[in-house]
């Protein structure tokens, strides 16, 4: 574990995640080509971030929360050129505004849709406007979904499930991270970061009686692990591929 970081409660997860990845990458010296998070890290901002350091992200899927019988987003078509979205019917939907979170708002014709059989499927709106919105960065975060379908997006996906959320358990359970000990965002990072130690003691102890093991197996026993290793290597260099396909879709 290289890092660990407690925020106020009212401070999302994916709010100082792209700084800490910039702290672990200067601090450590990692050449990092990828990351794997769940879906509560799925924004604009940590997409668009990614793609600037050039790195590749694998987000999880989360499903929207529209009300059953209603239209989806994925029903309106976005057409770049025009910068509009088109829905069902095939009446555009016209850019209005830009809020300052950074969302472009697109407006539907209330003329054209008062009289529109999807109407109670489309808005509850009662001047029979339909408004969509589509961040300034959507394109990085569609590209970033689009890595989540891949076989090596697949993999890398399931690799943190084995063991970032495991460390997560394992500190819930084991570490006291089911509650807060302490009051004080400076006592509770003290907590986290001498939880993060205890687990890292562990898996140094780990390592070096693994090292015992190896010395006491002896030549045939030493060889049939190098073979076990050229398999787990021969995965890994699965993922460098991955990364050589993912570096030549950006280019292209």
């Amino acid at each position: 574990m290289t890092d660990s970081y407690a925020t106020p409660a009212n401070l999302h997860d994916s709010r100082p995640y792209l700084d800490r990845l910039d702290r672990q990458c200067e601090r450590f010296g990692f050449n990092v080509w990828g990351v794997g998070l769940d879906a509560g890290y799925y924004t604009a901002g940590i997409c668009k971030g990614l793609e600037d350091r050039g790195l590749y992200g694998v987000m999880g899927y989360r499903r929207p929360n529209k009300p059953k019988g209603y239209l989806p987003k994925r029903a309106f078509t976005y057409d770049p050129e025009t910068n509009s979205y088109r829905c069902p019917q095939g009446q555009q939907l016209i850019y209005a505004t830009t809020n300052r979170l950074g969302y472009r708002e697109y407006k539907s014709n209330p003329a054209h849709c008062k009289d529109c059989p999807l109407l109670g499927q489309c808005t509850r709106s009662a001047n029979h406007v339909k408004v969509l919105t589509r961040h300034v960065w959507q394109d990085s975060k569609d590209r970033t979904d689009s890595y989540r379908l891949t076989p090596w997006g697949k993999a890398l996906y399931k690799r943190r499930q084995e063991t970032v959320e495991r460390s997560f358990a394992d500190a819930k359970q084991l570490h006291g991270h089911r509650y807060a000990r302490l009051r004080g965002l400076s006592k509770v990072r003290e907590q986290c970061l001498l939880a993060a130690a205890a687990q890292n003691m562990k898996k140094i102890a780990q390592i070096l009686a693994r090292l015992l093991w190896l010395k006491s197996l002896g030549v045939p026993g030493l060889q049939s692990q190098i073979r076990k290793w050229d398999r787990k290597l021969a995965y890994s260099e699965y993922w460098q591929s991955g990364r050589g396909y993912w570096a030549r879709s950006i280019a292209n």
